[in-house]
């Protein structure tokens, strides 16, 4: 199982921490090893990261991370960085075999969550998204957030940061098939701007975006320095296994 990790945005929320939200350290560790770090607890064996904002940095410590963890990382460069984030998911899917494994480069996750993705995807969906049906959560940021509204299979009927009403918030996790990065193509044939948004809207209509609720696990999306103090002092202990592997003992 392959896993694609967007990492190409400015992140201009983390500006004043980092150069480049990826390379971001939370407790000493940058944003884009904790996740490659937990995709492979998931079982993954190879990682494409899509890159685009400072990439010639990026790149290089991808480079090392791959030897020292020891698994295959394959940078994709995107040119037009500014683009939205489903042209990143369209040019990370080029080189993904199969169905993969989708994640954000600002988001972390307990490892349950991804490997549940992996064996729970449901073989008649094109794509399925972690939810998070505690729509209250505090770590949440309500006015950054991606909702989802689901009918009572849990299947998609309506995404986006505007919709209302909504039962679950978008975790920023998927399990993929090819055919997601080809709905966020047909959406741009449509005229839409090409968000993964618009592709997963797409596949919703027709039907075919299922969703796995994460219950109570935990999960963060690090996206501005509010959530970065958070994450500093929750991720050591939330992702023991994570840390350890890195050699960060719990709570440090």
């Amino acid at each position: 199982m392959d896993a694609l990790i967007i990492a190409a945005g400015f992140g201009s929320r983390l500006a004043e921490l980092s150069p480049s939200k990826p390379m971001t350290p939370v407790a000493g560790v940058p944003l884009i090893e904790i996740g490659v770090r937990q995709a492979m607890l998931a079982g993954v064996t190879r990682v494409v990261v899509v890159t685009g904002h400072q990439a010639d940095l990026l790149e290089a410590f991808l480079a090392d991370l791959s030897v020292r963890a020891g698994i295959e990382i394959v940078p994709v460069r995107l040119t037009n960085w500014s683009t939205p984030n489903g042209h990143s998911v369209m040019a990370g899917a080029t080189r993904c075999e199969g169905n993969y494994l989708l994640m954000m480069a600002d988001h972390m996750f307990e490892a349950d969550i991804l490997e549940r993705l992996i064996h729970e995807h449901r073989p008649d969906c094109a794509v399925t998204l972690a939810v998070d049906r505690r729509i209250d959560n505090p770590l949440v940021d309500p006015e950054d957030a991606t909702w989802v509204k689901m009918d009572d299979e849990g299947m998609i009927t309506a995404i986006g940061k505007t919709i209302t009403p909504y039962d679950a918030v978008d975790c920023g996790a998927f399990l993929a098939t090819p055919d997601l990065a080809k709905a966020i193509h047909e959406a741009i044939a449509e005229g839409k701007p090409g968000s993964l948004s618009d592709g997963m809207q797409r596949l919703a209509d027709a039907g075919r975006a299922g969703t796995m609720d994460i219950e109570d696990a935990w999960w963060m999306d690090v996206d501005d320095p509010r959530a970065h103090t958070l994450a500093e002092e929750l991720a050591p202990w939330h992702l023991a296994r994570t840390f350890a592997d890195i050699g960060v003992p719990a709570g440090e």
